[in-house]
């Protein structure tokens, strides 16, 4: 199956789960047969979608281009720089997947958060999200999108935090935030 029209879709907010929405879309698609490619930012850590992507196989995978480290407000500047160069290697796979047409369903998780620490320019993620082939659908998660991500989206969902127990001092726990 190919997609006749793809859009960009973008998942945004302080709410939780904008992730876990994006994942759900990139299953039901898997579904239907369709290639899903996933690009994590600024995750580096053991998930539970790592675990369970694995068992989807060609059809769904998750990549990553980063070295495990602490959230970024931690690093030192030189970590931060190692970061950035992390992240260009992340993007130049993302340029050329849109490129090559090499997925039907591209997944960049926290690509809003890499861009509220200027790790990319905006104008340069906009341009890619300009030039995916029309089949190609691209989903973008993270907070605080910039209005250039916006303008260039065919859907925009905020998710909005109305209570959260992280307030409460509950940590992210195994098999819900991790």
């Amino acid at each position: 199956m190919t997609l006749q029209k793809g859009l960009i879709q973008v998942y945004t907010g302080n709410g939780k789960g904008k992730t876990t929405a994006a994942l759900g879309q990139g299953l039901r698609s898997c579904g239907r047969g369709l290639t899903v490619y996933m690009v994590q930012f600024l995750k580096s850590g053991d998930t539970g979608e790592l675990h369970s992507i694995e068992k989807l196989q060609p059809y769904f995978k998750i990549f990553r281009f980063e070295r495990e480290r602490g959230f970024f407000w931690t690093l030192n500047a030189q970590e931060k720089q190692e970061l950035k160069e992390d992240i260009e290697r992340g993007f130049d796979f993302i340029k050329e997947t849109v490129k090559k047409n090499s997925c039907d369903i591209l997944i960049i998780d926290e690509l809003l958060g890499v861009l509220g620490n200027k790790l990319l320019d905006v104008n340069e993620v906009v341009a890619m999200l300009k030039s995916k082939p029309e089949t190609m659908e691209i989903i973008v998660t993270g907070r605080n999108a910039p209005k250039e991500i916006l303008d260039a989206a065919d859907l925009v969902t905020e998710m909005r935090e109305v209570k959260h127990y992280f307030n409460a001092g509950v940590p992210a726990r195994v098999g819900i935030e991790e």
